[in-house]
């Protein structure tokens, strides 16, 4: 018996043999196509090659592509686990042309796969072909010898394949396996077709046409092949299974499920076991691409699956979070065919484990909730939706939880009450909104996340995807369109750029239309709106349009680099400083980073080479830069630190590198940096490229400030260091080695040379020695000069009061454009005479106010020396006064 992974393997090198590429399966976030929450077929990823917009270098693929239905039109979550054929996570095999071959070549494909390669008898096939597809039907004829009763003509849609109302489209011919009259059902078309007999496992799509708005076709120029086949409808036929859940791999999980709860596989928990099942693979894919838990977006919705299998663990009666625990077993099965599975393993173990321990914390006490709200109901009654929403809005119960929950006990939910209540907290919510003082066009964004939703941000595992353009706003009102030239703020459903937050600095790009193309400067978020800032640069973009989101690759590179930075220089900071040091602000910008910290003292020199070493060591391991979404406690239980001035909600992404043992830091002791942080950031240390401070400076009392370099940037700054270098030793005549000592020597010889000079100036300033005048029995000198400076006052004063043994001294200097005046007083006169006041008298016939110092040396400054004389007047009448 064939396991699903052999079938996949089969149907793979069966059509690489016959000349297709092997492609691997495109994300479950679609990059091209906005209207979609998750792939749910194998063409997504094609779509623009079907269009003619991009070319590859192979024009036939086929793939094992994964697929998610949770979530918008394409939601089959109700019905999974209490069916045998849905799911929400599934495998879609595909083969694919685009423009090379055609129905003559798909359908012999397809038939002798089936019967030749899988080996399923021909007599329990049959085929459906839109009604008027006269050419599929012979060709099934030919190449199948199917009769006209086992060629089933379909004039529905059933068999009409559209890409949307207008674009390519295509009859279908759907190939059905026939379980034999033993299971209830007819053929499709009959009316009976809703049994379980005829079970369809592949479609083949033919895209020929072209549809308009007025409804009318032409033959597309390149006419394409595009088919799917899921692989767990397959695998249950060729296994001799009628349930896809008792198919080898699905046994395996659910196998898993009843080993971990201890539950019997086939007992009364089955259902429960199917769910935990299939939910385990869809929100393992989900985060293996980048998908996190969250209120809003795909996020929501791969919370909603989580929690209602964790429901489901929960009633088969597990005690401790289950889902994580199952992980090993899925990587197991699938981890070879997808290896993203296999790397992810550690984060989506971490993120199921957190996510149920949070959820079980308030799980019992809803479960309560809604038990004491049915007693009070009648038998039978539905359940008020004012109880539904309480449940929604105080323990976190999506609605449809609740609904599943109330399923099994033969109950619904009153959903206009429920959507009453939501409407309601809507409207105060905006009213509060409208009165928080925000800025006056602040409403309109309120408006469009209410209209819309939030924009979903895509940016941490892709820099360019698909959106679709939801508002264009011009001077706070809402406009259809903006033409050449317009500065304007364009919101779309999802983008890659990211806003301003968190100290990092929002991204810049294009944003492209069919009619238009604007360069975005900016990117800005409010009430959940992301916000483009943006001049439309050639054509008119409007409302409605699909748009291609490009950040500029470069300038986000660099600014990854810098906010990475910053996580490694934080710790650096606090290792070569102490715990003390907490961020205090931050700036991540393409061309440099800036980080500031409290610390009382500047950091020497010392220790800036030591943090600047260290940081460059982290980015020389090249160590992979790591993820996880955790509760703001959690993350702080494992010694993550908060960055300044962020605010958390009830998760919070947990960016760790650096990989150092020994260090205490983290979880399994070895992790270098681990941060809260919202923001983006290289894949491997190595990234960053090179790391080089520029210094550390004074921000605020108790907070410093260092700026540094990353990248090119920083070896640029380097390259630049080592040239003025380079410089500076041929001037010196000297090896650059010998450049420190050589400049300390010069310092030392200017020193010297200075205190000669000032030695010099001192002594001609003392002109003929200490002659004194005698004022009162006190003898005085008093002295202008030139070419002497305020620093060098001081020391000719103290000479001057060394001469005069006993006596008053005041000189009036001026030098380099200055005037000083300066006094001294020897000791035995400082009780009648103070040296602040003769200079206080001074500097006021100079012009001046103010000089102070002690009552033996003071020192002032003036305007200038016109009026010598009369400040020396006022000295001596001073002295005289003072007898």
């Amino acid at each position: 018996m064939p396991s699903l992974n052999d079938i996949r393997s089969t149907f793979l090198g069966y059509f690489e043999k016959n000349g297709h590429r092997v492609v691997d399966s495109s994300p479950l976030v679609p990059r091209n196509d906005p209207t979609l929450m998750f792939a749910n077929s194998g063409m997504v990823q094609f779509k623009n090659l079907f269009t003619g917009l991009e070319t590859r270098d192979y024009n036939r693929a086929t793939t094992a592509q994964k697929c998610v239905r949770a979530g918008g039109k394409h939601n089959d979550l109700d019905n999974v686990g209490y069916t045998a054929r849905h799911h929400t996570f599934f495998e879609m095999l595909g083969n694919f042309s685009f423009g090379n071959y055609f129905k003559t070549e798909a359908i012999p494909y397809a038939w002798e796969l089936l019967t030749k390669e899988f080996g399923i008898p021909k007599d329990r096939l049959l085929v459906t072909v839109y009604h008027t597809d006269d050419e599929a039907a012979q060709i099934w004829k030919k190449v199948a010898g199917l009769t006209d009763d086992r060629i089933i003509r379909i004039p529905t849609s059933d068999n009409f394949w559209q890409m949307g109302p207008t674009g390519p489209c295509g009859p279908c011919t759907e190939i059905f396996f026939d379980h034999g009259d033993k299971i209830p059902g007819g053929p499709p078309g009959s009316p009976d077709e809703d049994g379980d007999r005829f079970i369809e496992i592949w479609n083949l799509v033919f895209m020929q046409n072209e549809q308009f708005e007025d409804g009318s076709m032409r033959a597309l120029d390149m006419q394409s092949i595009d088919t799917g086949m899921g692989l767990e409808r397959i695998g249950a036929l060729l296994q001799g299974k009628h349930d896809n859940y008792d198919t080898d791999l699905m046994r395996s999980l659910i196998e898993a499920s009843a080993h971990a709860t201890s539950a019997d596989p086939d007992g009364p928990g089955k259902v429960h076991h199917r769910v935990i099942a299939d939910h385990l693979r869809s929100t393992s894919f989900l985060i293996a691409d980048g998908v996190m838990p969250s209120n809003e977006g795909r996020g929501y919705v791969l919370r909603r699956i989580m929690r209602r299998a964790m429901r489901h663990a929960h009633m088969l009666g597990a005690q401790d979070p289950v889902m994580h625990r199952l992980v090993p077993a899925l990587v197991r099965q699938m981890g070879a065919a997808y290896p993203e599975l296999t790397r992810a393993q550690a984060m989506i173990e971490e993120t199921l484990r957190s996510e149920e321990t949070r959820f079980r914390q308030t799980l019992d006490r809803g479960l309560r909730l809604l038990d004491d709200e049915l007693a009070r109901l009648p038998e039978g009654a539905d359940l008020p939706g004012a109880a539904a929403f309480k449940l929604y809005d105080t323990f976190g119960f999506p609605l449809d939880l609740t609904q599943d929950a109330l399923r099994e006990k033969g109950r619904a939910v009153e959903v206009e009450g429920f959507d009453s209540a939501m409407a309601e907290q809507k409207r105060m919510a905006r009213a509060a909104w409208s009165g928080s003082g925000e800025a006056a066009d602040a409403t309109i964004w309120f408006e469009l996340a209410e209209a819309h939703g939030a924009t979903e941000f895509l940016g941490y595992d892709t820099e360019e995807a698909e959106g679709q353009v939801l508002a264009l706003v011009s001077d706070g009102a809402d406009a259809p369109e903006a033409g050449e030239g317009a500065s304007v703020a364009i919101v779309v459903n999802q983008s890659p750029f990211y806003a301003e937050s968190g100290g990092q600095v929002g991204d810049q790009g294009l944003i492209r239309t069919e009619t238009g193309a604007a360069r975005v400067t900016d990117t800005k978020r409010v009430a959940g709106i992301v916000i483009h800032q943006a001049e439309v640069t050639m054509g008119t973009i409007s409302r409605g349009q699909g748009a291609t989101l490009s950040v500029d690759h470069d300038r986000r590179s660099a600014i990854r680099a810098n906010h990475s930075a910053t996580h490694l220089l934080h710790e650096a900071l606090r290792r070569a400083l102490g715990d003390h040091v907490a961020q205090r602000g931050s700036l991540n910008a393409p061309d440099r980073l800036r980080f500031d910290f409290s610390h009382n003292h500047a950091v020497t020199a010392e220790q800036l080479a030591q943090v600047e070493a260290e940081v460059n060591g982290f980015i020389r391991q090249n160590s992979p830069v790591e993820t996880r979404i955790m509760t703001p406690d959690d993350a702080r239980a494992i010694g993550a630190q908060a960055l300044f001035g962020e605010k958390y909600g009830d998760e919070v992404r947990v960016v760790s590198m650096g990989a150092h043992p020994g260090s205490g830091k983290g979880a399994d002791g070895a992790t270098y940096s681990l941060e809260l942080c919202g923001g983006t950031h290289v894949a491997r240390t190595g990234d960053m490229g090179a790391f080089a401070l520029l210094g550390d400076s004074a921000s605020s009392a108790g907070v410093r400030r260092i700026e540094a370099l990353t990248g090119q940037a920083a070896l640029d700054h380097l390259r630049d260091a080592d040239r003025r270098l380079t410089e500076i030793a041929g001037i010196l005549k000297s090896q650059a080695a010998e450049v420190v000592n050589r400049v300390r020597a010069l310092a030392d010889e200017r020193k010297a040379l200075a205190n000669e000079v000032a030695q010099l100036k001192r002594q001609m300033a003392m002109g003929g020695g200490s002659e004194a005048e005698e004022i009162a029995g006190v003898r005085f000198i008093a002295r202008q000069v030139e070419g002497v400076g305020g620093k060098e006052l001081g020391a000719l004063v103290d000479e001057m009061k060394a001469q005069l043994g006993s006596g008053v001294v005041l000189v009036l200097a001026e030098a380099d454009g200055k005037a000083t005046v300066a006094a001294g007083v020897t000791p035995d006169l400082t009780a009648r005479v103070s040296a602040v006041a003769l200079v206080q008298a001074a500097t006021a016939a100079l012009g001046g106010k103010g000089g102070g110092g002690r009552p033996d040396r003071a020192q002032g400054g003036a305007p200038s020396l016109e009026a010598a004389e009369a400040a020396f007047a006022d000295a001596r009448k001073l002295i005289e006064e003072s007898a």
